[in-house]
C-alpha cells in the first residue's frame, strides 16, 4: 500500500500537532516577542489581516441551521452573557482595585480582558471534553458580533472618566477583526453548503494557529523594552491574572450548575466563560490604551490555554476528561 499522503492529510496531521501544543504556544509566542522585539514589530501592521483570518477560519464551522434549538431554549445562553459580561467584569474591577489601588491604567486593563468575547479556540476544548458543540458555536458568533459594543461600553460604564477611550476606533477595530470576518465565514459556509469549508478548512486550521502566533508576538514587541521582569508589579499582574482566570471559571462551573443544565451544556458554559479572545483584546489594549492597561492582556495570554486544560481536568466530568 502506497503510504503518499494529500496535502489535506498533511495539513490536518499538522494542526493535530499544533492543537497539543496549544497550552505553550500563546506563552511562547509572547517570549520570542519580548526577545525578538525588531523582528515581530513589523507584523504590526498585519496585525488585523492575520486576525481577520484566524477569525474567518473559525466562523467557516459555523452554520445558522445549528443556531435554531439554541435560541427556542435561551436560558443557558442568558445566563452565560451574564456571568461573561456582568459578574465577571465586576470582580475583575473589584479585585484589581484591591490590589492595584490608585493605578486606574492596570484595572481597566483587567476590566478590558474581561470584558472581551469568549475565544473562538473554545470550540476545540469544548469538543473534546464533550459539550454541546450547538450552544458553544452559538455563544461564540453572539459574543463576537456584540463585542464592538460590548467592549468599549464595558470599560466606559465601570471605569467613568478615569480612562480616555476611543469607542468609535475600538469599534472599528473589532468589526474589522472579528464581526466582518464572522459575517463572511458563516455566510461562505451557508452559500456553498459547506463544500468550501470542506477544502480549506484542513489548510486554514493550521494557518489560524500560526498566525495566533504572530499575533500574539507582534502585540508583545511594542512594550518589550519597558517591560523589567525585575519589578515585583509585573509579577503581581501575572498572579492576579491567574487568580481572576480560575474565578472565572469557578464562576462559569456554577453557573451551569445553577440553570441545572445537562453536562454537555456545562462544559460549554464553562470554557464559553473561562476563554475569552485575549489576542483581540490585546490588540486593542495597544492600539487604544497606555501600556498599563496592556500587561493584564499580554500576561494573561500566556496561561490561558494552560489553565484551560488544568481546570477542565480539575472540573469537568470525570467520564468526560477519559474521553480526551
Amino acid at each position: 500500500m502506497s503510504s503518499f499522503k494529500r496535502p489535506s492529510e498533511i495539513a490536518n496531521g499538522i494542526n493535530r500537532g499544533l492543537e497539543r501544543l496549544m497550552p505553550i504556544i500563546p506563552p511562547l509566542a509572547v517570549v520570542m516577542g519580548f526577545l525578538l522585539p525588531h523582528i515581530f514589530i513589523h507584523l504590526r501592521p498585519l496585525i488585523t489581516l492575520l486576525f481577520g483570518l484566524m477569525t474567518y477560519s473559525g466562523a467557516l464551522k459555523l452554520r445558522t441551521r445549528e443556531f435554531g434549538s439554541v435560541i427556542r431554549h435561551p436560558m443557558p445562553m442568558i445566563l452565560c452573557f451574564i456571568s461573561i459580561h456582568v459578574i465577571m467584569p465586576l470582580i475583575a474591577m473589584l479585585v484589581s482595585s484591591l490590589f492595584f489601588k490608585g493605578d486606574s491604567d492596570t484595572i481597566a486593563g483587567f476590566i478590558l480582558l474581561y470584558s472581551g468575547p469568549t475565544a473562538v479556540s473554545g470550540f476545540i476544548w469544548v469538543s473534546m471534553f464533550r459539550g454541546d458543540p450547538a450552544l458553544c458555536l452559538t455563544l461564540i458568533l453572539l459574543d463576537t458580533m456584540l463585542a464592538p459594543l460590548v467592549i468599549p461600553g464595558t470599560v466606559s460604564i465601570l471605569m467613568g472618566t478615569k480612562v480616555t477611550i476611543n469607542m468609535t476606533g475600538i469599534a472599528v477595530s473589532l468589526c474589522l477583526m472579528v464581526v466582518i470576518p464572522t459575517i463572511l465565514g458563516v455566510a461562505t459556509n451557508e452559500l456553498s453548503r459547506g463544500k468550501i469549508p470542506s477544502l480549506v478548512t484542513p489548510y486554514l486550521s493550521p494557518l489560524s494557529k500560526i498566525c495566533l502566533a504572530g499575533v500574539i508576538a507582534a502585540n508583545s514587541a511594542p512594550i518589550a523594552r519597558q517591560l523589567h521582569f525585575d519589578e515585583p508589579r509585573i509579577w503581581g499582574i501575572a498572579a492576579l491574572c491567574i487568580l481572576l482566570a480560575i474565578i472565572s471559571y469557578m464562576l462559569s462551573k456554577l453557573t451551569g450548575i445553577a440553570g441545572r443544565m445537562n453536562p454537555e451544556k456545562q462544559v460549554s458554559i464553562f470554557f464559553a466563560g473561562g476563554l475569552r479572545n485575549i489576542s483581540a483584546v490585546t490588540t486593542i489594549a495597544v492600539d487604544f490604551f497606555a501600556q498599563g492597561a496592556v500587561l493584564p492582556a499580554l500576561l494573561g495570554i500566556m496561561f490561558q490555554q494552560t489553565l484551560a486544560a488544568v481546570m477542565g481536568r480539575l472540573l469537568m466530568d470525570r467520564t468526560a476528561n477519559r474521553k480526551i
